[in-house]
């Protein structure tokens, strides 16, 4: 349907009438000619700094950088052997219902991998449970050394049996695999080649601004070489994808094919890894996420060196600071990793680390969120020392940790606990109702003999949105261990006798300990 050139504006006449009222309205008042002269000066002046503004920071064109860093960006291909699997699979990384999760799976279903942006399958689709074949994929990637080293995204190349690059030129090369790392979603490949290779330089993306132009380069649905620009949205995006989110989020175009592609600011360096989008319908909507350079190359670093990436490991399982938390151990800002559980014999075990404790600053750096303290401890050398700004009972002190090597990961049992605990020795205080938790409890809710602690039986609907719920143990009351009703409930009197607004509980849910802020103040 298209639209007449003149559609959407005002008959001439009706706008002439505007004009002429305005005017009008103007000279209405005394002090007007001179109120409008003086906002027509400054919305000049305005004007005028943003014209300056953009004519310094806006190229006319984006022509030459484009020419200058695409010949290093390459489309990478994969092929692999796979079976239709019954049922819908889970997408590892995303919680149930994420709406990336759900990108995923119709990435998955239409081009055959698992991933982000990804490509393009050239396979036909076999029925359920049937062999389905060679499976082809299409991504992109760039060249970051000039010996032949391409990064990409490992959901690219997941599964692969061959992988292929293909260079702007056309030229088809066999690639290998280095390494890769699905915790960052980065893999390093290398290639041969008899002719020499263009490559790229890393930007520093802790210096990029939202706001900041930023132009991505990638080969969308298998078209090849494709340009997008537009800017920084939004930094440090946690999109639950791992531990380790921090992503840039961008509005420049990005579809499915850009995955492991590379996004440039104007001097051609690169800011970040295209790697995942938000998008209902499966295409580009102006929300796009990429790694950030700055934990790209570090990742990219020990591939090359050692094939994998060997992380840091404090041993403590962190929650972030609400502002009712704040209150509650006494700070005046919600910033720290509160520190819910340490693990035994660990380096933060070792140095003296508690549960309790906020870890408001490692190694010389703030720790606002709890991304921060996570990736600072990945990036840790194991064999490091470092020296941690811990607040414990109101009161700052600096422990020191020597960082071991992340061990493999455990996984952990959980237990659903429902059905009443025993009656005796029942009290209610806040809306909850307590309960001893004795061995009947214990085997209900799955815990263990080294669990101690106070069964919450049930929660009255008048108390309001409490943060605990029926099953829940609750283990301390702020620095007091419970092992029956009635100290939780004198502990919870006293703090209020003493005019506290909150107070942390430490709670067991099905085997996993954290803290939560219950406010006082009410019957």
């Amino acid at each position: 349907m298209s639209t007449p050139a003149n559609a959407g504006r005002a008959p001439r006449s009706s706008r002439v009438r505007r004009t002429i009222a305005a005017v009008l309205l103007g000279t209405t008042v005394l002090t007007g000619p001179f109120l409008i002269a003086n906002q027509s000066t400054a919305a000049a002046a305005e004007s005028a700094l943003t014209q300056n503004m953009l004519s310094q920071n806006a190229p006319g064109s984006f022509a030459d950088l484009a020419a200058k860093v695409s010949p290093a960006v390459v489309n990478v291909s994969t092929t692999q052997q796979a079976k239709a699997e019954r049922g819908t699979p889970r997408m590892p990384g995303f919680p149930p219902g994420s709406p990336f999760e759900e990108f995923f799976r119709q990435f998955q279903d239409q081009f055959g991998q698992n991933g982000g942006p990804g490509g393009d399958d050239q396979s036909e689709g076999p029925s359920e449970g049937q062999p389905r074949g060679k499976v082809g994929s299409l991504g992109s990637g760039f060249i970051i050394d000039a010996a032949g080293y391409v990064v990409t995204n490992n959901h690219v190349i997941d599964g692969a049996d061959e992988i292929k690059v293909t260079l702007q030129d056309g030229t088809e090369l066999p690639a290998t695999l280095v390494g890769r790392d699905a915790k960052t979603d980065i893999a390093l490949l290398k290639v041969k080649s008899d002719k020499a290779l263009p490559a790229l330089d890393w930007g520093d993306s802790d210096a990029a601004r939202v706001g900041d132009w930023v132009m991505a380069v990638g080969n969308p649905f298998g078209l090849g070489g494709t340009v997008t620009k537009g800017i920084i949205s939004a930094r440090g995006r946690d999109i639950h994808s791992g531990p380790y989110d921090d992503y840039l989020q961008l509005d420049a175009a990005i579809n499915r094919g850009n995955s492991g592609g590379p996004t440039f600011t104007l001097d051609g360096r690169v800011i970040g890894i295209n790697t995942a989008i938000y998008s209902p319908n499966g295409g580009s909507v102006g929300i796009g996420f990429a790694i950030p350079s700055n934990i790209a190359k570090q990742v990219v670093a020990q591939l090359k060196e050692n094939g994998h990436v060997e992380r840091g490991w404090l041993g403590v399982k962190i929650q972030e600071i609400s502002p009712e938390i704040a209150e509650s151990v006494g700070l005046s800002q919600s910033k720290g990793a509160l520190v819910a559980e340490v693990t035994p014999d660990s380096p933060a075990a070792k140095a003296g680390v508690r549960q309790g404790d906020v870890i408001l600053a490692y190694g010389g750096k703030p720790v606002n969120t709890l991304r921060d303290l996570t990736r600072r401890v990945a990036d840790t050398k194991a064999g490091d020392t470092v020296d941690m700004t811990v607040v414990r009972k109101g009161k700052e002190t600096t422990l020191t940790a020597h960082i071991a090597p992340l061990p493999a990961e455990q996984r952990m049992a959980a237990a659903e606990g429902t059905g009443p605990a025993a009656e005796s020795a029942v009290e209610t205080v806040k809306g909850l109702k307590l309960a001893p938790l004795d061995g009947a409890a214990r085997s209900r809710l799955g815990l263990g003999e080294g669990v101690k602690g106070v069964v919450v039986t049930s929660v009255s609907p008048q108390a309001g949105d409490l943060p605990v719920r029926p099953g829940d143990v609750i283990v301390k009351v702020g620095d007091h261990s419970v092992t029956s009703p009635a100290e939780v409930t004198k502990s919870l009197h006293e703090a209020e006798k003493d005019g506290r607004k909150a107070v942390l509980l430490l709670v067991n849910r099905g085997g996993n300990e954290s803290f939560v802020p219950l406010k006082l103040g009410k019957a």
